[in-house]
C-alpha cells in the first residue's frame, strides 16, 4: 500500500479513535504516524492501542510508526476559596507557596518554588493560556508581588507559564518516568520530549532510553528556540508545537519561528513536524476553514515532514475526514508546479562529507534522468535520511533489514519503507532494490533507478556507494 504524497500524517489516538475499525480507517485515510498522548489516558488504553495498531500493521503488510508523546511538568495555581475571581488591569495580585490557604482576590498559590527561584523584576507571568498576563513587581523565593497587565477572569488550577526564563526544572517529571519505563516495554519508535529548554534536556533522556527510540523534542518554549541548533542536533527529530510557543510568544512571531525551525531542521537533515491547531475547526465541522487548509499547506511548502492532528482526530467529531481532508490537502499541494521551486528555495548546501554528498548527487541523477523512483538500502537509516534531506523529486524507497528502522522511517518526508533480508554484496542489493521497486508499484520493466547504501553492510552511517541500475 504506497502513499502518492512526500509529506506524511501523524494522528492523535483519544476516545473517538480508539477501536480497532476508526484507527484502520485512519490508516486508510492516510495516517502514517499514530500518537499517543500521555496527558491523557491510561496505561492499559495505551497498550491496548499499540496492540491494535501492530495487529493492523501485520495484516495490511506496511510499517506503522508510534509516538509516545510525554507530558512534560504542569505548571498550575491552586484553588479559590469562593469560585473564579476577576482580575482588573493595573491591580496588585500575590502569588506564593501557601497551597494550604484557598486564594481570594488578592492573592493564589502557586506551589512551583522553581518559579519563583527563577522570577526577577519585570519577568511576564501568563494564566490560563496567556489570557491574564502578570507583571513581576517584587519577589522572593516563596511569593511574588505583580502587577495586572492583562486582565480577566480566573479559576482554579489554570496553567502558568514564564516566557523568557529558563525554569530550574527537568523537563522529565515522575509520571513522565513512570510513563517512559511504561512505553519502552511497548512497540514504541518515537518518544516525544514536552518542555524541551536546552540540548542537556534530550541527553538526559537519551541516557535513559539508550536508543531503543528515536527521540522529538517538542519546541514550545522561547528558551529552546533560542538554543534551536544545538536542539537539533541533540534531538532526533523536532516538532514545532505552535500552540504552547504561541501562548509564550507574540502570535505575529510564530509563522516565522515556524519556518526558521523547518528550515534549520531541513539544514541537519532531521525529520520536522508541524503541530497544533492545524484543522482546529474539525473537531466539531466535517470541512475546515481555508485559512486552516491554507495553514497544512504553507507547512507542506515549506519541506516539513509531517503535519500533525490533534484533538481533529483524538476527541473530534470526524476524526477519519480530519485525516481525509489533511491527505487531500498535502496532495493537491505537492502537485502544484511551484512546489518543487520553493522546496528549491529553502534548500542548503550538503556537508562535507560522504553520505551528504551521494544524497544531494542521488538527487541531481534524478532530475537529469527524470527517473522514476530512488533506493535507499540501510540499516539505520541514516542513508535514507541524508537522501531525504535534499527533497528529490522521485520517491525514496528505504530498504532496510530492521523492523524499528523501518517503523521510524515512517515519520520522514519521501520515504517509503520495507522490511527485507540482510543483503551480504553489491549484486545482491541491486538485484533486491529492482525487485523491490517493481513490487512495491514504483516501476517497471526498462525504468532506471539509482541506488545508495553503505559498504560494509550492516555498519550505520556508512553511506558511501552510489549505482544506477535498469528494472528487469
Amino acid at each position: 500500500m504506497r502513499r502518492i504524497r512526500k509529506a506524511k500524517i501523524v494522528a492523535t489516538l483519544g476516545p473517538a479513535s480508539a477501536d480497532v475499525a476508526t484507527i484502520e480507517s485512519l490508516f486508510d485515510a492516510g495516517a502514517d504516524v499514530f500518537r499517543l498522548n500521555f496527558s491523557h489516558g491510561t496505561h492499559d488504553d495505551h497498550q491496548a492501542r499499540v496492540a491494535t495498531i501492530r495487529e493492523i500493521e501485520q495484516r495490511r503488510g506496511r510499517p506503522i510508526a508510534i509516538l509516545l508523546d510525554l507530558q512534560g511538568p504542569k505548571l498550575r495555581i491552586g484553588t479559590f476559596a469562593d469560585g473564579p475571581i476577576s482580575l482588573t488591569q493595573g491591580e496588585h495580585f500575590r502569588l506564593d507557596l501557601d497551597h494550604q490557604t484557598p486564594g481570594s482576590t488578592q492573592r493564589v498559590a502557586l506551589p512551583h518554588p522553581e518559579i519563583f527561584a527563577a522570577l526577577t523584576p519585570g519577568a511576564d507571568l501568563l494564566l490560563d493560556d496567556g489570557r491574564i498576563r502578570l507583571k513581576v513587581i517584587e519577589c522572593t523565593p516563596d511569593h511574588a508581588v505583580t502587577e495586572v497587565v492583562a486582565g480577566g477572569g480566573l479559576s482554579d488550577r489554570k496553567g502558568v507559564n514564564v516566557p523568557g526564563v529558563v525554569l530550574p526544572l527537568s523537563a522529565l517529571t515522575e509520571k513522565d518516568h513512570r510513563d517512559l519505563q511504561f512505553g519502552l516495554t511497548l512497540d514504541i519508535d518515537w518518544i516525544a520530549l514536552s518542555f524541551v529548554q536546552r540540548a542537556e534536556d534530550i541527553h538526559q533522556i537519551k541516557e535513559i532510553v539508550q536508543g531503543r527510540a528515536g527521540i522529538v523534542a517538542k519546541l514550545e518554549k522561547p528558551s529552546a528556540v533560542q538554543g534551536l541548533e544545538s536542539i537539533v542536533e541533540a534531538a532526533d527529530a523536532i516538532m514545532v508545537a505552535r500552540g504552547d510557543l504561541g501562548v509564550e510568544m507574540p502570535a505575529e512571531q510564530v509563522p516565522s519561528i515556524q519556518k526558521r525551525i523547518v528550515r534549520e531542521c531541513r539544514r541537519a537533515g532531521k525529520p520536522v513536524i508541524v503541530a497544533t491547531q492545524m484543522l482546529e475547526s474539525m473537531v466539531y465541522a466535517p470541512v475546515p476553514t481555508r485559512a486552516e487548509a491554507s495553514d497544512v499547506a504553507t507547512a507542506v511548502y515549506d519541506g516539513a515532514d509531517a503535519v500533525m492532528l490533534s484533538a481533529e482526530s483524538a476527541a473530534g467529531a470526524y476524526p477519519i475526514e480530519a485525516v481525509r481532508m489533511m491527505n487531500n490537502i498535502i496532495l493537491q499541494t505537492e502537485a502544484d508546479s511551484y512546489y518543487r521551486q520553493a522546496l528549491a528555495t529553502s534548500h542548503t548546501a550538503p556537508r562535507a562529507e560522504a553520505a551528504d554528498a551521494i544524497g544531494f548527487a542521488v538527487s541531481e541523477i534524478v532530475n537529469v534522468l527524470q527517473l522514476r523512483a530512488t533506493v535507499a538500502y540501510t540499516s539505520s537509516g541514516y542513508s535514507a535520511l541524508r537522501l531525504a534531506r535534499e527533497r528529490p523529486a522521485a520517491p525514496i524507497i528505504g530498504i532496510t533489514p530492521r523492523l524499528s528502522t523501518s517503523r521510524q522511517l515512517s515519520l520522514v518526508w519521501g520515504v517509503h519503507a520495507v522490511l527485507s533480508h540482510e543483503v551480504t554484496s553489491v549484486l545482491e542489493m541491486s538485484d533486491l532494490a529492482c525487485e523491490t521497486v517493481i513490487k512495491e508499484g514504483f516501476g517497471t520493466s526498462g525504468d532506471m533507478i539509482v541506488i545508495s547504501a553503505g559498504v560494509p553492510f550492516a555498519v550505520s552511517g556508512t553511506t558511501n556507494l552510489l549505482k544506477i541500475s535498469q528494472l528487469p
